[in-house]
């Protein structure tokens, strides 16, 4: 889990363009949001695309729902190892 966790960091900050912040400046259990990396909603966006793309994986409409698996990079891996989609 840890190299895919690594993986979504690397994502994060090549699909979000975080000039100067590198995979290991990312804790795994840190909010992505508010007061933790300090995401919003636009980044959400592009970060979801970006893991759809990658990773073939769709995530729910709600609220609610995706708040948890946005909570942090290891909320993230754990619903993409669970979720993804091997490509045809």
């Amino acid at each position: 889990m840890q190299a895919l966790e690594q993986e979504i960091k690397a994502l994060i900050i090549s699909s979000l363009a975080l000039d100067g912040v590198a995979p290991d400046d990312i804790d795994s259990t840190a909010p992505l949001f508010g007061d933790g990396l300090g995401l919003d909603s636009i980044d959400a966006l592009e970060l979801g695309l970006a893991l759809k793309n990658r990773y073939r994986v769709n995530f729910s409409a709600d609220p609610d729902e995706s708040k948890l698996h946005f909570a942090n990079v290891r909320a993230l891996a754990q619903y993409i190892a669970t979720h993804r989609k091997e490509a045809p």
